[in-house]
């Protein structure tokens, strides 16, 4: 065999073994590592398999099912798969403070665990939201308008 050929095969051998070695790391275990989240009507159907186990629950907060107590930090909601009448949803009962967007009708992301009682407890609430920013209706204050127009006018 020539020195050429056999160089070639060499370095084909090892390109081979890296291409191997890199998509083993890439996609071996990425199914361990993905992190998703259930809707409620999801976990709901789990039954006895959601109890205990540390889940992640996303959903829409339910219009009329926020209670919020700021004196002893208890917060509770229900978190429902969708805004549909009737959708299946789950009450959340959390110990912190909520984050400031936090509202009905958004979506959030809990990561807890689910009880036999039918109670989701969560030590993490995340609010789900687009990356748009819209101005708070009203639009600015008068006192920046007038700082923006005189600097504008200088």
């Amino acid at each position: 065999m020539k020195p050429e050929t056999r160089n070639r095969l060499i370095a084909i051998g090892a390109l081979l073994v890296a291409a191997s070695a890199l998509g083993w790391i890439a996609f071996g275990s990425i199914g361990e590592n993905l992190v998703y989240y259930w809707k409620p009507g999801e976990m709901i159907a789990q039954g006895d398999k959601a109890y205990g186990a540390t889940i992640r629950l996303g959903g829409i907060v339910v219009p009329g099912s926020v209670v919020w107590n700021a004196e002893h930090t208890s917060l509770t909601f229900d978190v429902a798969d969708s805004h549909t009448p009737g959708a299946p949803k789950v009450k959340v009962a959390s110990g912190m403070t909520p984050p400031q967007m936090f509202r009905e009708g958004i979506g959030v992301v809990v990561e807890g665990t689910y009880s036999a009682s039918g109670t989701f407890t969560t030590n993490r609430l995340m609010v789900n939201h687009s990356n748009e920013y819209r101005a708070p209706d009203g639009g600015m204050s008068g006192e920046w308008k007038d700082t923006v127009s005189q600097a504008d006018t200088k």
